[in-house]
């Protein structure tokens, strides 16, 4: 039946981590104001904002499997907005300041803990560099500052910083108001919060193609049938180019597989987040002690939600450099999520060659931080047709006219 709830309540399910009607599941309308492609924290903080800021509530989120089960459910949750150029830096700081009253925003716990973020530097270059993203940061209105080695073992005592290891470590750019959240009740909140609103969030409604007329999308083809759209949003991440390859146009992102893992639970030991380029390799403790690490891409292309064995050992090898007292720690699970770069590691946001298609791909590996942030300015783009400020350097044709935001310092590790 239309609006059913698709499990029985379970005892408990008024709980946060048991997301038993917290959101209805309906049957697909024949036609919306809105449809977006892609039911993770992007397309469901869109649906929110527009609901919020602009009214906007006939609105349906197409989903292929279930809400927030890609990269939604396999990132490491850290937050921060300490980029180095304006573009960047403005809407993570945005996107920041929205997590600081997220919980509010949407009555639901998200546990976002402000436990602040330490990048290590290790080499002379690694200060240099870090010492200018503090000073550009700060120019910015972004909490940030230079730590010396003697400062890091204060922030976090577990971190090795001994002057006779292969990257010693020469100080630490840090972000006190930086943080993590807890991912799924996240996503949970919001769909919660946009399902209150009217808006339809449809679930195993894979995309198959589009109906076209001209320089405009007019519908939707799915698995569930085709569905008319007045505007199309697509926010699915590392499955961007398969829709784009749909529509006939081409965007310069490629998709890799992105490890991560965690450990079984150990007691409160790792009180902030560490990441550190050299080593290659970054830490936090999430709220129940389980010790969440990851590091880089896999070097190959693919939609696999797995990877490859030595990029585990790799993360491992490093954890334990960095943190020694973590040797005999034992890994507990890994996963894969799929990320999708473009070539200067900045997200592409805005207009396509559609007039009713709005693109928001490319995020690489920090597109959890900005979730609150990206849908809000995503909302704003739908409802006035103009890309947001915050994003508008972002645009698809950058790549044509050479106004690109370098943000490969920022990304060499995943974050």
């Amino acid at each position: 039946m239309t609006g059913d709830i698709t499990r029985p309540r379970t005892p408990g399910a008024d709980l946060p981590d048991h997301p038993d009607f917290l959101w209805r599941n309906p049957e697909p309308k024949k036609s919306y104001d809105v449809v977006i492609v892609g039911g993770g924290g992007h397309g469901l903080a869109t649906a929110h904002y527009l609901a919020k800021n602009h009214g906007i509530t006939n609105v349906a989120v197409l989903e292929k499997g279930w809400l927030a089960g890609g990269n939604m459910a396999r990132n490491t949750t850290i937050i921060r907005s300490n980029y180095l150029w304006d573009e960047s830096s403005a809407i993570y700081e945005h996107s920041l300041k929205l997590w600081e009253g997220l919980e509010e925003d949407l009555g639901y716990p998200i546990l976002f803990s402000q436990r602040g973020v330490l990048n290590l530097a290790h080499t002379l270059q690694d200060v240099r560099d870090s010492i200018r993203r503090v000073e550009a940061n700060k120019l910015n209105g972004v909490d940030a500052e230079w730590v010396e080695p003697d400062e890091v073992r204060k922030i976090c005592p577990i971190v090795n910083t001994s002057a006779d290891i292969r990257y010693p470590v020469m100080g630490a750019t840090y972000q006190p108001r930086a943080g993590i959240a807890k991912h799924d009740y996240v996503a949970w909140g919001f769909a919660r919060r946009a399902d209150e609103a009217g808006i339809d969030l449809i679930q195993d409604c894979e995309v198959t193609g589009f109906t076209t007329d001209g320089n405009r999308v007019t519908g939707v083809q799915t698995s569930r049938g085709t569905i008319a759209a007045g505007t199309v949003a697509l926010c699915a991440a590392g499955h961007t180019s398969v829709l784009t390859d749909m529509l006939g146009f081409r965007v310069p992102v490629q998709s890799h597989p992105l490890q991560a893992l965690v450990s079984e639970l150990l007691e409160p030991v790792h009180p902030t987040v560490v990441m550190s380029n050299a080593v290659h390799v970054y830490v936090s403790q999430a709220h129940k002690g389980e010790l969440v690490m990851g590091a880089g891409v896999d070097s190959y292309n693919g939609y696999g939600q797995r990877g490859a064995f030595h990029i585990i050992e790799r993360q491992m090898a490093a954890a334990v450099e960095l943190f020694p007292v973590f040797a005999r720690a034992h890994l507990l699970r890994t996963w894969g999520g799929i990320v999708d770069t473009s070539p200067d590691a900045s997200p592409i946001v805005g207009r396509t060659p559609y007039d009713n298609v709005y693109l928001n791909c490319g995020w690489g590996t920090g597109g959890f931080k900005a979730t609150p942030g990206i849908g809000d300015a995503m909302a704003h783009t739908i409802a006035h047709g103009e890309p947001h400020p915050y994003v508008a350097p972002f645009a698809l044709d950058r790549f044509v006219s050479g106004a690109l935001v370098d943000e490969h310092g920022a990304a060499a590790v995943a974050h």
